[in-house]
Parts: C-alpha cells; structure tokens; sequence
C-alpha cells in the first residue's frame, strides 16, 4: 500500500483529500503546518508527498527545499497544492525541484492522476537503479549506440502488478517480451499428464523470466504463476530481438545467461534421476539458499517444495522434521533457518 502525505493548514482540503486517496486504496499521513508536515516525511518517508504553499511555520517551498537537502527525502514526488495561480510562483516551485502543481480547486480525478502519474514515474526512476537493468545496461558498454538504444528500450518498458496465485502466462502462450521481477517473486510449473506439477524455477525481485523462450522463438513450455503480489516490467519482445540482431556482443551475453538457466535445469533433473529423496530435498534447500537475500533463512511452503523435488508432500514433511532432529534447521510455518549447511551439503545419497 502507497503512503501519500498531506501538508495542508485547511482542514476541509486536507479532510477531503484525505478521504478521496483512501477510498481509493492509500494510506494517508496528514499535517498542518510545515515543521510537522518535515518530521511525518522523515519518520515514514512516504511514497509522494502533497504540499500547500502557504502553510504555517515553514512554507512549501521551505519544506521542499529542506526535503531536497536530506538524501532520504530528496527523490520523494512532490506536488504543490495551492490557491496561487501567479505563473511566477508556479515557476518559482517546478525550479525548486516540485514535480506538480494544482490549483484548488482540483477535482477527484485530477488529484489521483496527478499522484499516480508522479508515482509511476518515480517507480520507473527506480527501476533504472536495479541491478538487473544496470547488468542488463552492461551489455552493451562495448558499443556506444547500442547502449543508447538499449537505455531507450529500458525506459519505454511497460509494467503489470499480478496478484497472489494469479498466472502470468500459460504452457503454449506465446511471448509478448522478456520479463523482469520488480518486486515479489514468481514461480514456473511443468504439469505433467497425470495432473502433477514440478517447479521448475523460482524467480524474486531483479531476476528475468523467459529468457529461453524468448531466444529460442518458442511458445512457454511451462506456466508462470505468482507466488505473492508481484510487479513485473515487460522489455518488448520485438524491440529487445532486433537490438541483438543488430549488436551480436550483446547476443553472447544473453546467450551466457540463457547457459546458466539450462544448467540448473540439467542439474535438477539429475537430482529427480538418481538422486535418494533426503539428498534431493537437500539439494534444492542449498539451491533456494543461494538465491535467497538472507543466506540463513528461506520462506517457502511444503507444497512447493515437494513440486520442486519432485516428491509428495508427506514425503517433504517427514524429511524436514528429520533434518530439524538433526540439528540442520529449523522450521516455523513457511520460514525455514539453516543451522548446518555443511552438513547439508554432505549428504549422502
């Protein structure tokens, strides 16, 4: 949930506001002067910030300009509210750094647009920062142009918000680009003829799904479902094929990422192959482990992680209480910790 930060002295504009960003899904902090309105954006560091000029204390301006100096606060949207229609004091606030202005009065619909404009370009401002897309930027550091155009292609990206359990896309949907976790994260299943599913892959926030498919110029071969509220950004399929026709440098790398897909897949069905249930299940905490932000705790169901070894539940459950007698980890709900992963590592097959 977004947080949006009011900063207004009159309390009917502030009461009103409020009540329009919550009804339509905001979480809303409310001040009326400016020396309060400073101290909320410190403490919560809202998600946009939206400011009267004429306020008591310190003015808009002063707060912005306080904001702009504090590097928690200074890449936080920031819209103007006020009665002033001077195009001095309009010009006055954009070169300040604000990103909006509206003039009371301001209908409902001209507020939320406002708000969700500003945050889905602040949203993309993020997305430029992660480390897949500065990776991804990487690629084409060798040749000036192709970095040019592979900047211009990041920044034109499209974005979807997919809820819990909610599918991405289905085995034989064909691809519409190459995807990339924003936040959250998302899971590939292979169901097989007997109705039975196998997690191919789990994929979290600055990883890319579909890759293979979309460098092998197939249909998905497996489903993408959510495992929680997830937001991806879609690098258009068409754009990113003819930027690796055009510069083969930046072919070969994605070449080297797709190799690294097969060969998880390779290793994991090896493991299904010939490997003794307690080693399987092992295995796949250790790859899980690895991918994980915190090396010493994962989250992850049972039923998940049976769809991943390729075993039943059951099966999953009475070797996760085997490994936790043995003093390899522990278990609280879906969060597994891991106490000894040498021996995890050594188990024998």
């Amino acid at each position: 949930m977004k947080t949006i930060l009011i900063i207004e002295d009159n309390i009917d504009i502030r009461e009103s506001c409020t009540e329009i960003l919550e009804l339509s899904g905001y979480k809303v902090l409310q001040a009326d002067n400016g020396k309060s309105g400073i101290d909320l954006a410190l403490k919560h560091l809202p998600d946009l910030i939206l400011c009267d000029i004429m306020i008591p204390e310190i003015d808009g301006y002063g707060v912005l300009y306080f904001l702009n100096k504090n590097d928690n606060t200074s890449d936080i949207p920031f819209i103007f509210l006020t009665a002033k229609t001077d195009k001095v004091d309009f010009r006055k606030g954009m070169e300040m750094g604000a990103d909006d202005y509206l003039t009371k009065p301001f209908d409902d619909m001209d507020l939320l647009h406002a708000i969700e404009t500003r945050i889905n370009k602040h949203q993309r401002r993020i997305l430029l920062n992660s480390p897949a897309l500065q990776n991804l930027e990487k690629l084409a550091s060798a040749n000036k142009k192709g970095s040019i155009e592979l900047k211009e292609l990041i920044s034109g990206h499209k974005t979807k918000q997919i809820k819990k359990k909610q599918i991405l896309y289905y085995e034989g949907d064909t691809p519409l680009g190459l995807y990339l976790i924003r936040e959250g994260s998302i899971k590939t299943i292979k169901i097989a003829e007997d109705g039975r599913q196998l997690i191919t892959g789990i994929y979290h926030a600055d990883e890319y799904i579909g890759l293979n498919t979309l460098l092998l110029n197939e249909d998905y071969a497996e489903m993408a479902e959510a495992i929680e509220d997830t937001l991806i950004y879609l690098l258009p399929k068409d754009q990113l094929i003819s930027l690796l026709h055009k510069y083969p440098e930046i072919s070969t790398d994605f070449i080297k990422l797709l190799s690294n897909h097969i060969h998880e897949k390779e290793e994991q069905m090896l493991e299904l192959a010939y490997h003794s249930v307690r080693k399987r299940v092992a295995k796949v905490l250790l790859r899980l482990r690895k991918k994980s932000l915190a090396l010493d705790e994962i989250i992850i169901s049972r039923e998940e992680l049976a769809e991943i070894a390729g075993i039943a539940v059951e099966t999953v459950s009475r070797t996760l209480t085997d490994f936790k007698c043995e003093g390899i980890l522990q278990k609280n709900g879906d969060i597994i910790t891991f106490l000894n992963t040498e021996k995890l590592s050594k188990m024998k097959n």
